[in-house]
């Protein structure tokens, strides 16, 4: 590696709003993000999909012939 044009890697802390804490090397200082796999809906299992103005109904009427086949 070539000397003085890598920035400084060190470690670190990402804290999350819900409270959750991770330490990792990074080039930042002190990393605050909004969500974080301990809060998550994918990563809890508390997803929910919210069928908005029908679209799943719409979306099996328009493709409704092809099933049918």
């Amino acid at each position: 590696m070539k000397a003085d044009i890598h920035p400084d890697y060190s470690d670190t802390t990402i804290q999350c709003a819900c409270g959750n804490s991770i330490e990792v090397g990074s080039t930042k200082k002190d990393i605050r993000v909004e969500i974080c796999s301990k809060c998550h809906p994918f990563f809890t299992g508390k997803q929910k999909l919210v069928d908005t103005a029908g679209r799943i109904e719409r979306f099996r009427k328009k493709y409704e012939k092809f099933q049918n086949q």
